[in-house]
């Protein structure tokens, strides 16, 4: 009887522990109402609709010219290396969306803050927190550069230009 209360004790403690560490991700116990708001905040929202946000993050001011082949080259090794593992550049979803035409339907700030912020994106940006409660699947910062984020979005934009 002692060695079962042991085990249930054991397994109350690790499933406790597991619920605290998939919790909240800003440290705090509690759900802040930003996190707690998302499901009726996000519920009118298509998250594959066209949106002139620029997303929450450091880029405010992407400006584009033609696209760089020599760039989006080396957004490609950037992409394969740190995206591929969940993003198809198909429409396919693999464990986050395709991206298929999706710099026809974000904007390129947006796009690069989602790339260097996405936790802080997915939290408080209306289209990131739709993306999130629709895959159910935080996107991971991946410590990328900034100049690997502008590659990666040359990469997404050549693939969208096809």
């Amino acid at each position: 009887m002692k060695n079962l209360k042991t085990l249930l004790l054991t397994l109350l403690v690790a499933g406790m522990s597991f619920l605290y560490a998939c919790g909240p991700s800003n440290g705090d116990s509690a759900t802040d109402s930003t996190t707690a708001a998302a499901p009726a905040a996000t519920a009118d929202i298509d998250p594959a609709a066209k949106s002139d946000s620029k997303g929450i993050g450091k880029f405010t001011d992407v400006k584009l010219t033609a696209i760089d082949p020599a760039m989006a080259d080396k957004g490609q090794v950037v992409f394969n290396a740190k995206c591929a593992a969940c993003h198809k550049t198909t429409d396919q979803k693999v464990v986050g969306p395709g991206l298929k035409d999706v710099t026809k339907r974000r904007t390129p700030e947006w796009i690069m803050n989602q790339i260097t912020n996405p936790v802080e994106m997915e939290q408080k940006d209306p289209v990131g927190k739709a993306l999130l409660e629709k895959h159910l699947t935080q996107m991971t910062f991946q410590n990328v550069t900034d100049d690997e984020t502008r590659q990666v979005l040359e990469y997404l934009r050549k693939n969208d230009s096809k």
